[in-house]
């Protein structure tokens, strides 16, 4: 029996938990709402209540708290200088589950954990690839005229260990 312990193990080693946790916050202060199972949202908003109310503090100390946890500094601004100022007004139940019906494949209850104010809540926006998918038809003409030839250089290790060998027969 289970009396008077608390946390969910969620059949998983604590350092695998504690990772599953992060990476759940993670995602729920990127996005703003994220959607799982209902034991792991359970687990996981307890642990965030008490991530905002020190953020909610604002304090160099709460900063480095937070990012003993988060491990990234943009995370824990966005935490810090987005979602708290939004939910200050409140002094728990900063998130929500609303349910969603059953996973397909093994029948596990599937919520979506999002903020009670998550259309305040401002979402960072995704950094930009470098490359462009654009390519104009000029340009796939270009690579189809140009055929790729491949040059041959001798392996200088080949060299030095023929020249090795014919020094020692000597």
């Amino acid at each position: 029996m289970r009396h008077r312990v608390f946390g969910r193990r969620l059949d998983r080693d604590a350092n695998h938990r504690k990772a599953l946790f992060r990476n759940l916050v993670v995602g729920l202060i990127q996005h703003s709402r994220i959607r799982t199972t209902e034991a792991k949202a359970k687990a996981v908003r307890g642990l965030m209540d008490k991530l905002i109310s020190k953020a909610k503090q604002g304090t160099l100390h709460a900063r480095r708290t937070l990012s003993s946890f988060l491990h990234d500094p943009s995370i824990v601004n966005q935490l810090v200088d987005g979602i708290a100022p939004t939910l200050a007004d409140r002094t728990s139940g900063y998130t929500r589950i609303i349910r969603l019906g059953e996973r397909r494949g093994d029948d596990s209850p599937l919520v979506k954990l999002e903020f009670v104010n998550a259309d305040s809540v401002t979402v960072a926006p995704k950094p930009k690839s470098k490359s462009t998918k654009k390519s104009t038809k000029k340009s796939l003409v270009a690579k189809q005229a140009t055929p790729k030839t491949r040059v041959k250089t001798p392996v200088a290790s080949k060299i030095t260990n023929t020249a090795h060998r014919t020094q020692s027969k000597g």
